[in-house]
């Protein structure tokens, strides 16, 4: 679809300029600097794959790939970033490429087009680093009146979530587990978030920061002491970045991949005293989740497990009330007769938008991405999950707006 006619179906979706920032919270509310609401509707790009660089870059110049983001209504991006960039910024594009090749396993000449590429289309990119193109990225979106938040998906730079992947609990937690734990140093991961955190002073439009997408326990990891790691290590994390950063919306998820807040209400909550009216929930919902998969083919279960595991901190007036980001959702984008989404992938998200719209919450859809540098050893692997085609021209699904369009809509407010 030409980026003309996605704005004629989604034009009342379209950003507004005039959002006063810094943002913040008031009970399930984010609030703009005047105290007027600012829904949330993000769309996911990656950026913490083994080049440490946003995705799409050799595939279109990045004020194109601004335009469609702005013309399709997102009035925010959640940017991932992993904390072997966090810590080593500066790194040349052109080396960050080659890197990539040997961490990835793959052929360093096909790396070496992919970065050609990018500076055909790209011209920060010649001589620029990898934090030279999230900046030019940031920059792109703001200028279209699209807000960032970065997300520190991973420790070590590459794809995710399993629990032998070393990115899934802390080191210093309980009940160390190398196939889970191995790459995430609590120590350079704290030193990295305040890192990005005092970056993003200079960057305007990055309105909120992710401490750690999909935090997952390996066995007893998180239950062994009563979730203490999590309360502990998310409670740092927060106050150094609020302190590096005190503009900034701070998101942080559940266990479980961050599909299980439970522990709030029977624990106890975390203690968001430092970080007082920046305080946000997220959580992620796929056909795969357990809170679906459980109770699949009945939707009335399926939205109870989501309101059990995660939906009740939006119930206003308690100590975890706050606001909550569906920061995580996706589905095939073709290959079936329900506007090109399967029969499974369909009911799944027929089922998830009831849930959201019936409490008019914050979302971002997974994934921008047509294509990726590499992915899981392969070279311009293509993401069927993704928003636009493989060569980052259009929507992957004509139907997509359509789909997608009451979600848009701002129905509740303070």
């Amino acid at each position: 679809m030409k980026l003309a006619l996605a704005v004629a179906i989604l034009g009342a979706a379209l950003p507004v300029l005039g959002v006063k920032l810094p943002l913040k919270t008031s009970s399930r509310w984010i609030l703009d600097a005047d105290g007027n609401r600012v829904k949330l509707r993000c769309v996911n790009w990656a950026g913490h794959l083994e080049a440490n660089t946003p995705e799409g870059l050799n595939k279109q110049p990045v004020d194109y790939i601004a335009d469609f983001v702005a013309s399709q209504g997102f009035n925010c991006v959640r940017l991932t970033y992993s904390i072997d960039h966090a810590l080593n910024p500066d790194v040349p594009l052109s080396q960050a490429f080659a890197s990539a090749a040997t961490a990835a396993s793959v052929d360093a000449n096909a790396m070496n087009s992919m970065y050609t590429q990018i500076v055909a289309k790209n011209s920060f990119a010649a001589s620029g680093t990898t934090r030279d193109a999230y900046a030019a990225v940031i920059a792109a979106l703001w200028k279209r009146g699209v807000m960032t938040i970065l997300d520190n998906h991973v420790s070590k730079a590459s794809w995710c979530c399993g629990l032998a992947d070393g990115n899934g609990w802390w080191d210093k937690g309980a009940a160390y587990n190398a196939a889970n734990s191995r790459f995430f140093n609590t120590d350079n991961w704290l030193k990295g978030l305040e890192s990005m955190a005092t970056w993003a002073n200079s960057q305007p439009g990055v309105i909120g920061m992710g401490l750690r997408n999909e935090i997952r326990e390996f066995l007893l990891q998180g239950t062994i002491n009563g979730r203490h790691d999590w309360y502990n290590f998310l409670g740092q994390a927060a106050t150094r970045v609020h302190k590096a950063n005190p503009d900034v919306l701070i998101l942080i998820g559940g266990t479980q991949s961050t599909t299980d807040l439970t522990h709030i209400r029977t624990e106890g909550n975390i203690d968001w005293s430092a970080w007082a009216s920046k305080h946000v929930w997220e959580w992620h919902a796929y056909e795969f989740t357990v809170t679906y998969a459980l109770v699949k083919g009945n939707c009335d279960l399926t939205k109870q497990a989501y309101g059990l595991f995660n939906g009740f901190v939006l119930e206003q007036g308690k100590s975890y009330t706050s606001p909550l980001i569906l920061s995580e959702f996706g589905f095939g984008m073709v290959g079936g007769p329900n506007k090109g989404l399967s029969d499974e992938h369909y009911a799944y998200f027929q089922c998830l938008r009831d849930y959201v719209l019936s409490n008019d919450s914050e979302w971002a859809i997974w994934s921008l991405m047509g294509s990726y540098y590499v992915r899981e050893g392969t070279v311009d692997h293509d993401e069927g999950y993704g928003v636009m085609d493989h060569n980052w021209v259009g929507l992957r699904n004509n139907d997509l707006p359509s789909l997608l369009e009451p979600m848009f809509q701002v129905t509740q407010g303070p």
